[in-house]
Protein backbone atom coordinates (compact mmCIF):
# COMPACT_ATOMS: atom_id res chain seq x y z
CA UNK A 1 0.00 0.00 0.00
CA UNK A 2 1.68 3.28 -1.13
CA UNK A 3 1.23 5.86 1.34
CA UNK A 4 -0.67 9.53 0.79
CA UNK A 5 2.59 11.40 0.98
CA UNK A 6 4.15 9.06 -1.23
CA UNK A 7 1.69 9.72 -4.05
CA UNK A 8 1.91 13.43 -3.72
CA UNK A 9 5.54 12.99 -3.95
CA UNK A 10 5.72 11.29 -7.19
CA UNK A 11 2.65 13.44 -8.96
CA UNK A 12 4.93 17.02 -8.06
CA UNK A 13 7.96 15.06 -9.28
CA UNK A 14 6.01 14.20 -12.58
CA UNK A 15 4.68 17.50 -12.98
CA UNK A 16 8.71 18.95 -12.82
CA UNK A 17 7.11 21.13 -9.92
CA UNK A 18 10.52 19.99 -8.36
CA UNK A 19 13.89 18.66 -9.73
CA UNK A 20 14.74 16.34 -7.60
CA UNK A 21 12.42 13.49 -6.15
CA UNK A 22 14.73 13.59 -2.86
CA UNK A 23 13.91 17.31 -2.15
CA UNK A 24 10.49 16.61 -1.87
CA UNK A 25 10.53 15.14 1.47
CA UNK A 26 10.39 19.13 3.07
CA UNK A 27 7.52 20.46 0.78
CA UNK A 28 5.33 17.62 1.06
CA UNK A 29 5.40 16.84 4.40
CA UNK A 30 4.39 20.50 4.94
CA UNK A 31 1.82 20.18 2.63
CA UNK A 32 0.84 17.04 4.92
CA UNK A 33 0.90 18.67 7.90
CA UNK A 34 -2.17 18.18 10.63
CA UNK A 35 -2.53 15.01 9.11
CA UNK A 36 -2.46 12.20 12.02
CA UNK A 37 0.68 10.59 13.07
CA UNK A 38 1.15 7.71 14.77
CA UNK A 39 2.54 7.11 18.58
CA UNK A 40 4.32 4.16 19.52
CA UNK A 41 5.32 3.96 23.85
CA UNK A 42 3.46 6.56 25.91
CA UNK A 43 5.38 6.01 29.49
CA UNK A 44 6.96 9.17 31.29
CA UNK A 45 8.03 10.68 28.30
CA UNK A 46 6.25 9.35 25.60
CA UNK A 47 2.78 10.46 26.90
CA UNK A 48 3.64 14.13 27.49
CA UNK A 49 5.15 14.41 23.95
CA UNK A 50 2.00 12.93 22.24
CA UNK A 51 0.29 15.27 24.07
CA UNK A 52 2.23 18.48 22.32
CA UNK A 53 1.48 16.76 19.33
CA UNK A 54 -2.23 16.93 19.98
CA UNK A 55 -1.74 20.70 21.26
CA UNK A 56 -0.44 21.82 17.74
CA UNK A 57 -3.31 20.78 15.89
CA UNK A 58 -2.16 17.02 14.93
CA UNK A 59 -4.47 13.97 15.10
CA UNK A 60 -2.47 11.14 17.03
CA UNK A 61 -3.28 7.30 16.62
CA UNK A 62 -1.05 5.41 19.43
CA UNK A 63 -0.46 2.28 20.86
CA UNK A 64 1.05 1.06 24.11
CA UNK A 65 1.76 -2.13 25.27
CA UNK A 66 0.22 -1.27 28.62
CA UNK A 67 -3.74 0.15 27.77
CA UNK A 68 -3.86 1.81 31.25
CA UNK A 69 -0.88 4.27 29.63
CA UNK A 70 -3.47 5.50 26.79
CA UNK A 71 -6.76 6.57 28.69
CA UNK A 72 -5.38 10.07 29.54
CA UNK A 73 -4.53 10.37 25.44
CA UNK A 74 -7.61 8.90 24.83
CA UNK A 75 -9.39 11.40 26.30
CA UNK A 76 -7.24 14.10 24.83
CA UNK A 77 -8.49 12.51 21.18
CA UNK A 78 -6.05 10.44 20.01
CA UNK A 79 -6.93 6.81 18.73
CA UNK A 80 -5.87 4.43 20.52
CA UNK A 81 -5.12 0.97 18.55
CA UNK A 82 -3.89 -2.52 19.44
CA UNK A 83 -0.69 -2.79 17.77
CA UNK A 84 2.29 -0.80 16.26
CA UNK A 85 1.50 -2.84 13.11
CA UNK A 86 -1.87 -1.47 13.24
CA UNK A 87 -0.67 2.25 14.11
CA UNK A 88 1.61 1.80 10.85
CA UNK A 89 -1.43 0.55 8.74
CA UNK A 90 -3.10 4.07 9.14
CA UNK A 91 -0.65 6.47 9.69
CA UNK A 92 2.52 7.34 7.40
CA UNK A 93 4.58 9.44 10.32
CA UNK A 94 5.41 7.65 13.28
CA UNK A 95 7.27 8.13 16.02
CA UNK A 96 8.05 5.10 19.05
CA UNK A 97 9.75 6.40 22.64
CA UNK A 98 10.36 3.21 24.47
CA UNK A 99 12.79 2.24 27.22
CA UNK A 100 15.99 0.17 25.50
CA UNK A 101 16.93 -1.54 22.20
CA UNK A 102 15.13 -4.86 22.27
CA UNK A 103 11.70 -3.14 22.60
CA UNK A 104 12.89 -0.93 19.58
CA UNK A 105 13.51 -4.36 17.70
CA UNK A 106 10.31 -5.87 18.76
CA UNK A 107 8.53 -3.03 18.05
CA UNK A 108 9.74 -2.63 14.82
CA UNK A 109 10.19 -6.07 13.58
CA UNK A 110 8.10 -8.35 15.75
CA UNK A 111 5.13 -10.18 14.88
CA UNK A 112 2.86 -7.33 15.17
CA UNK A 113 5.74 -4.83 14.61
CA UNK A 114 5.72 -1.57 12.30
CA UNK A 115 7.39 -3.01 9.49
CA UNK A 116 4.70 -5.46 8.92
CA UNK A 117 2.13 -3.34 8.04
CA UNK A 118 4.21 -0.01 6.82
CA UNK A 119 4.05 2.04 4.03
CA UNK A 120 5.93 3.17 1.59
CA UNK A 121 7.28 6.67 2.26
CA UNK A 122 6.61 6.43 5.66
CA UNK A 123 8.69 8.65 8.05
CA UNK A 124 9.72 6.67 11.08
CA UNK A 125 10.97 8.70 14.18
CA UNK A 126 12.65 6.44 17.30
CA UNK A 127 13.03 8.94 20.04
CA UNK A 128 14.72 5.90 22.02
CA UNK A 129 18.09 5.61 23.83
CA UNK A 130 19.30 2.65 22.18
CA UNK A 131 22.19 1.17 21.06
CA UNK A 132 23.43 2.71 17.42
CA UNK A 133 24.26 -0.54 15.81
CA UNK A 134 20.43 -0.88 16.53
CA UNK A 135 18.92 2.37 15.25
CA UNK A 136 21.64 1.69 12.07
CA UNK A 137 19.82 -1.92 11.74
CA UNK A 138 16.28 -0.81 11.63
CA UNK A 139 16.82 1.91 9.12
CA UNK A 140 18.25 -0.91 6.54
CA UNK A 141 15.06 -3.09 7.51
CA UNK A 142 12.55 -0.31 7.10
CA UNK A 143 14.82 1.51 3.95
CA UNK A 144 13.81 -2.34 1.88
CA UNK A 145 10.29 -1.56 2.42
CA UNK A 146 9.95 2.23 1.19
CA UNK A 147 10.62 3.55 4.63
CA UNK A 148 12.36 6.14 6.41
CA UNK A 149 13.87 5.64 9.88
CA UNK A 150 15.82 8.05 11.93
CA UNK A 151 16.96 7.95 15.49
CA UNK A 152 16.07 11.22 17.57
CA UNK A 153 16.66 10.53 21.19
CA UNK A 154 15.87 13.15 23.26
CA UNK A 155 17.21 15.14 26.85
CA UNK A 156 15.51 17.08 28.92
CA UNK A 157 13.60 14.87 31.16
CA UNK A 158 10.05 14.82 32.24
CA UNK A 159 9.73 18.42 32.79
CA UNK A 160 11.06 19.54 29.09
CA UNK A 161 8.53 16.98 27.66
CA UNK A 162 5.66 18.21 29.42
CA UNK A 163 6.57 21.79 28.34
CA UNK A 164 7.65 20.71 24.72
CA UNK A 165 11.17 21.92 25.29
CA UNK A 166 12.96 18.99 24.93
CA UNK A 167 16.29 18.53 22.93
CA UNK A 168 16.73 16.45 20.03
CA UNK A 169 19.80 14.63 18.71
CA UNK A 170 18.72 13.35 15.23
CA UNK A 171 20.51 11.10 12.98
CA UNK A 172 19.93 9.84 9.15
CA UNK A 173 19.58 11.09 5.77
CA UNK A 174 20.19 14.64 5.60
CA UNK A 175 16.92 15.18 2.78
CA UNK A 176 14.74 14.23 5.23
CA UNK A 177 15.72 16.31 8.33
CA UNK A 178 13.04 19.11 7.84
CA UNK A 179 10.13 16.65 7.58
CA UNK A 180 11.18 15.14 10.70
CA UNK A 181 12.29 18.93 12.32
CA UNK A 182 8.30 19.50 11.61
CA UNK A 183 6.55 17.25 13.92
CA UNK A 184 10.00 17.02 16.36
CA UNK A 185 9.46 21.13 16.98
CA UNK A 186 6.08 20.40 18.45
CA UNK A 187 7.84 18.53 21.41
CA UNK A 188 11.02 20.21 21.61
CA UNK A 189 12.80 23.59 22.03
CA UNK A 190 16.06 22.32 19.74
CA UNK A 191 16.11 19.80 17.19
CA UNK A 192 19.80 19.04 15.92
CA UNK A 193 20.92 17.20 12.75
CA UNK A 194 23.86 15.36 14.01
CA UNK A 195 24.56 13.20 11.09
CA UNK A 196 23.83 9.43 9.49
CA UNK A 197 21.84 7.04 10.94
CA UNK A 198 23.13 5.96 14.91
CA UNK A 199 24.63 9.71 14.90
CA UNK A 200 21.84 10.65 17.26
CA UNK A 201 22.27 7.52 19.89
CA UNK A 202 25.76 8.73 19.78
CA UNK A 203 25.25 12.36 21.09
CA UNK A 204 22.87 11.04 23.26
CA UNK A 205 25.18 8.21 24.51
CA UNK A 206 28.06 11.27 25.61
CA UNK A 207 25.49 13.36 26.95
CA UNK A 208 24.05 11.18 29.51
CA UNK A 209 27.14 9.87 30.79
CA UNK A 210 28.38 13.27 31.58
CA UNK A 211 25.14 13.75 32.78
CA UNK A 212 25.42 10.62 35.41
CA UNK A 213 28.88 11.83 36.33
CA UNK A 214 27.90 15.56 37.16
CA UNK A 215 25.28 14.22 39.27
CA UNK A 216 27.59 12.36 41.10
CA UNK A 217 29.66 15.07 41.52
CA UNK A 218 26.65 17.50 42.32
CA UNK A 219 25.80 14.79 44.97
CA UNK A 220 28.98 14.38 46.78
CA UNK A 221 30.17 17.52 47.24
CA UNK A 222 26.21 18.88 48.43
CA UNK A 223 26.78 15.90 51.33
CA UNK A 224 30.00 17.24 52.09
CA UNK A 225 28.85 20.69 52.55
CA UNK A 226 26.09 19.44 54.55
CA UNK A 227 28.51 17.69 56.86
CA UNK A 228 30.50 20.24 56.95
CA UNK A 229 27.94 22.25 58.82
CA UNK A 230 26.79 24.20 55.38
CA UNK A 231 22.55 25.28 54.63
CA UNK A 232 22.19 23.14 51.68
CA UNK A 233 20.64 26.09 50.14
CA UNK A 234 23.05 28.17 50.36
CA UNK A 235 25.78 26.27 49.06
CA UNK A 236 23.34 25.41 46.01
CA UNK A 237 23.45 28.96 45.39
CA UNK A 238 27.15 29.53 45.84
CA UNK A 239 27.87 26.94 43.44
CA UNK A 240 25.64 28.37 40.86
CA UNK A 241 27.17 31.65 41.14
CA UNK A 242 30.57 30.11 40.99
CA UNK A 243 32.99 27.63 38.71
CA UNK A 244 31.28 24.40 39.67
CA UNK A 245 27.92 25.31 38.80
CA UNK A 246 26.03 22.59 36.38
CA UNK A 247 23.15 21.56 35.10
CA UNK A 248 22.37 18.72 38.53
CA UNK A 249 23.28 21.89 40.82
CA UNK A 250 21.44 24.56 39.21
CA UNK A 251 18.09 22.63 37.17
CA UNK A 252 17.31 19.33 38.88
CA UNK A 253 19.09 19.62 42.38
CA UNK A 254 19.82 15.93 44.33
CA UNK A 255 19.48 17.32 47.98
CA UNK A 256 15.88 17.61 48.82
CA UNK A 257 14.26 21.28 50.21
CA UNK A 258 16.90 22.69 48.04
CA UNK A 259 14.41 22.82 44.82
CA UNK A 260 11.32 22.68 44.29
CA UNK A 261 9.17 21.16 40.96
CA UNK A 262 12.46 18.17 40.61
CA UNK A 263 12.31 14.59 42.18
CA UNK A 264 14.13 15.28 44.86
CA UNK A 265 11.25 17.67 45.86
CA UNK A 266 8.80 14.75 45.83
CA UNK A 267 10.45 11.42 47.41
CA UNK A 268 12.70 11.06 43.88
CA UNK A 269 9.40 9.86 42.47
CA UNK A 270 9.36 10.67 38.86
CA UNK A 271 11.68 12.06 36.52
CA UNK A 272 14.87 9.71 34.70
CA UNK A 273 14.93 6.68 36.42
CA UNK A 274 17.95 5.04 38.06
CA UNK A 275 17.43 1.69 36.09
CA UNK A 276 17.50 3.50 33.04
CA UNK A 277 20.78 5.72 33.80
CA UNK A 278 22.27 2.36 34.28
CA UNK A 279 20.78 1.55 30.58
CA UNK A 280 22.24 4.29 29.48
CA UNK A 281 25.27 4.11 30.87
CA UNK A 282 26.50 0.41 30.04
CA UNK A 283 25.77 1.65 26.16
CA UNK A 284 27.93 4.04 27.06
CA UNK A 285 30.30 1.65 28.19
CA UNK A 286 30.04 -0.70 25.04
CA UNK A 287 30.49 1.64 22.68
CA UNK A 288 33.71 2.90 25.06
CA UNK A 289 35.02 -0.75 24.36
CA UNK A 290 34.07 -0.75 21.16
CA UNK A 291 36.10 1.94 19.90
CA UNK A 292 38.79 1.20 22.56
CA UNK A 293 37.72 4.61 24.28
CA UNK A 294 39.13 5.08 28.02
CA UNK A 295 36.21 6.12 30.53
CA UNK A 296 37.27 5.71 33.57
CA UNK A 297 34.99 8.37 35.03
CA UNK A 298 31.68 6.74 32.90
CA UNK A 299 33.00 3.34 34.36
CA UNK A 300 32.64 4.51 37.51
CA UNK A 301 29.44 6.00 37.45
CA UNK A 302 28.06 2.71 35.25
CA UNK A 303 28.98 0.52 38.07
CA UNK A 304 27.63 3.34 41.18
CA UNK A 305 24.19 3.03 39.25
CA UNK A 306 23.93 -0.67 39.21
CA UNK A 307 24.42 -0.91 42.18
CA UNK A 308 21.60 1.82 43.12
CA UNK A 309 19.43 -0.50 41.05
CA UNK A 310 20.38 -3.65 43.31
CA UNK A 311 19.81 -1.87 46.65
CA UNK A 312 16.23 -0.53 45.69
CA UNK A 313 16.98 2.41 43.93
CA UNK A 314 15.44 0.95 40.86
CA UNK A 315 12.33 2.63 40.36
CA UNK A 316 13.87 6.00 41.54
CA UNK A 317 15.04 8.99 39.93
CA UNK A 318 18.61 9.02 39.23
CA UNK A 319 18.70 12.03 41.75
CA UNK A 320 18.37 9.83 44.75
CA UNK A 321 22.48 9.06 44.17
CA UNK A 322 22.54 12.16 46.96
CA UNK A 323 20.33 9.66 49.20
CA UNK A 324 22.24 6.85 48.17
CA UNK A 325 25.41 8.10 49.17
CA UNK A 326 24.17 9.29 52.53
CA UNK A 327 22.63 6.03 53.86
CA UNK A 328 26.34 4.47 52.38
CA UNK A 329 27.68 6.71 55.55
CA UNK A 330 26.43 4.37 57.93
CA UNK A 331 27.62 0.98 56.16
Amino acid sequence: MISQVHLTRLKLYKDKRIKHYSDLSISIRSMASKTQVGFVGLGNMGNPMAKNLIKHGYPVIASDVFPESCKELQELGAQILDSPADVADKADRIITMLPSSPNVIDVYTGPNGILKKVKKGSLLIDSSTIDPAVSKDMAVAAEKLGAVFMDAPVSGGVGAATSGKLTFMVGGPEEEFNAAKELLSCMGANVVYCGQVGTGQAAKICNNMLLAIGMIGTAETMNLGIRLGLDPKLLAKILNMSSGRCWSSDTYNPVPGVMEGVPSANNYQGGFGTTLMAKDLGLAQYTATNTKTPVPLGSLAHQIYRMMCARGYASKDFSSVFQFLREEEGQ
